[in-house]
């Protein structure tokens, strides 16, 4: 049986594992949510950061009224999170921490703070300035709204996330009002620069932000050591 070293030593940080599941749809991925945030408390896994694109849906926060989503020609799902309603779909980089909040971080104020603060060093990166909106929840490139944020926690373990904005369907927000705002006030990075980014490229950079912003590291990296090449036993010859 082979060995296995590490190839890149352990930083002493808290392990952040990232699952990037690509395209799906949104109640399957809502389903591994509940089920991660199950293990998460139980302590039978680490910290976990889903990323994913979603099929076209509008997500509701408690207590939002339906009449809200009632002209919305997609599926509609009520949740958990907080805030009003919102679109996921195409072109759009959501992101699902489930961290377990150390004792020192267990202020949800602070936790969406540090959301906007990943999502700000993320398109910063792009050259895109992003800012907060006092009294608001999300990240806003001058008047206009590119990332929005619903969270939830279950005994101080967070789920649901944010989602940002990237290159997004100008009709995605039709029939509803986006975390009660008027549907115009959406952007995305293609909007505001021009470019079309890749979701690959935002993944990256998330994580990068996210590992900086939440103090965690990703987990190391094993490869195996081969066993020696075992030749053949050769015959003695009389010399």
């Amino acid at each position: 049986m082979s060995e296995t070293r590490w190839l890149v030593p352990p930083s002493g940080l808290p392990i952040l594992e990232v699952q990037r599941l690509g395209r799906r749809e949104y109640g399957e991925v809502y389903e591994l949510q509940k089920k991660l945030v199950e293990q998460r408390i139980a302590g039978a896994i680490p910290d976990q950061l889903v990323l994913v694109e979603h099929e076209p849906v509008v997500t509701i926060g408690r207590g939002t009224d339906r009449a809200a989503v009632a002209n919305v020609a997609h599926p509609v799902f009520e949740i958990e999170r907080g805030g009003e309603a919102t679109y996921h779909g195409p072109g759009q980089l959501v992101a699902y921490p489930i961290l377990a909040l150390e004792p020192e971080r267990r202020d949800l104020h602070r936790y969406l703070r540090d959301l906007e603060e990943i999502v700000i060093r993320v398109i910063g990166e792009l050259g895109v300035d992003g800012r907060r909106e006092p009294g608001l929840t999300g990240v806003w490139v001058g008047d206009k709204k590119i990332a929005s944020i619903g969270v939830a926690v279950r005994s101080w373990v967070t789920w649901h996330g944010c989602a940002l904005n990237v290159q997004v369907a100008p009709d995605a927000y039709a029939g509803f009002q986006p975390c009660g705002l008027d549907a115009r006030v959406m952007t995305s990075l293609a909007e505001q620069t021009g470019e079309p980014f890749t979701l690959l490229l935002l993944e990256v950079l998330f994580v990068k932000h996210a590992c900086a912003v939440f103090g965690r590291d990703l987990p190391p990296i094993r490869v195996p050591i081969p066993e020696p090449p075992r030749f053949p036993d050769l015959p003695i010859l009389p010399g």
